[in-house]
């Protein structure tokens, strides 16, 4: 969808197997090991007291802090929307959840457990805390969740209906989750990226302000996508001089994204991440927040270039996300 009326992307922040709320991975990269991996935390104090961090699950955690970052650095305190995606929200409190409702017969269930395993818990917390009343959403839609919730917030402001939006993409991994996954073939193939975790705030607005990093240009969101609609909606986003994509060591997919990008973007510089962030549900999120550190800094570490030229100037970024059938495109442009 090309926009429009302008949309800015004015603060960007992220906990990760990165250093956390810090762009200091351009610099020095933590280069990940073995197939698993959890995030760096940062000291949750500062946001937290402690006997609410004693309550909160780490992925509730890390959207508080990431969330507050976001909106301290943007000089938002009260976004109109928040929006939030996910794959399967917080794995963790379910997890417990459904292995005391199994041991104890359902009977004494802890309450917080319950309450926090839901998906919308995370979005819900951040407006409690910050005493937003707006719109308030989440979404989650597999592999695609972060491209469809910067979708919606694109096209509230299309439409006038907000000015400033919080956007967040947040999935922890546990232990048997990543089992789980690791059976059905989505991590632990040869040669593939380790597992990571997600907790991306991003602060959006319809004006240019002093923070504003970048500009949102084109989001788009195919679902089982024939090759020529896939084709037609890439000449339509038009050319970049970057494309970030999700290369993750699966064969079938890394060679999905060089087809596309030999095609249309030949003359691109081709980036990845997620060698240095992790595979997940939201790990694209961390792909859109490298993006936008790259405009930023006008650099990438060399551990992201796959091919093409690295003399130019990077002034717009195309984020392609291929999931099956399913294709999440981002367009940045520099201001």
């Amino acid at each position: 969808m090309k926009l429009t009326h302008p949309v800015y992307i004015s603060a960007a922040t992220q906990i990760s197997i990165q250093q956390p709320l810090s762009e200091e991975w351009i610099n020095a990269p933590v280069m990940p090991e073995g197939l698993y991996n959890e995030a760096i935390d940062p000291l949750f104090k500062e946001w937290l007291s402690a006997g609410e961090a004693r309550r909160l699950g780490k992925i509730m955690k890390r959207a508080v802090a990431t969330s507050a970052v976001a909106m301290n650095r943007s000089g938002i305190d009260n976004p109109d929307a928040i929006i939030t995606a996910t794959g399967l929200g917080c794995v963790k409190n379910t997890e417990l959840f459904l292995t005391d409702l199994c041991n104890n017969g359902e009977q004494l269930l802890k309450p917080t457990q319950f309450m926090q395993s839901t998906h919308n818990t995370i979005g819900s917390l951040i407006a409690i805390l910050n005493k937003c009343h707006g719109y308030n959403v989440t979404y989650a839609n597999g592999d695609i969740s972060a491209e469809t919730a910067l979708l919606d917030a694109a096209t509230q402001m299309q439409l006038g209906d907000i000015k400033t939006a919080l956007v967040g993409a947040h999935d922890e991994m546990t232990p048997c989750y990543y089992t789980l996954l690791e059976r059905i073939g989505y991590y632990g193939v040869k040669g593939m990226v380790t597992s990571g975790e997600t907790a991306v705030s991003l602060m959006l607005t319809d004006e240019k302000n002093d923070s504003a990093i970048c500009r949102i240009s084109d989001i788009t969101v195919l679902h089982k996508a024939s090759d020529s609609k896939i084709a037609d909606t890439l000449t339509k986003t038009g050319e970049a001089s970057c494309i970030i994509a999700g290369f993750n060591g699966k064969a079938e997919t890394d060679l999905l994204y060089k087809s596309l990008i030999e095609r249309h973007y030949p003359d691109s510089t081709v980036l990845q991440y997620k060698n240095l962030f992790g595979e997940n549900m939201t790990s694209s999120a961390l792909g859109i927040y490298a993006a936008v550190s790259i405009l930023k800094h006008g650099r990438f570490p060399s551990a992201m270039y796959v091919a093409g030229p690295t003399g130019k100037s990077i002034d717009s970024i195309i984020c392609l996300n291929i999931s099956g059938n399913n294709i999440g495109i981002v367009k940045l442009t520099a201001l």
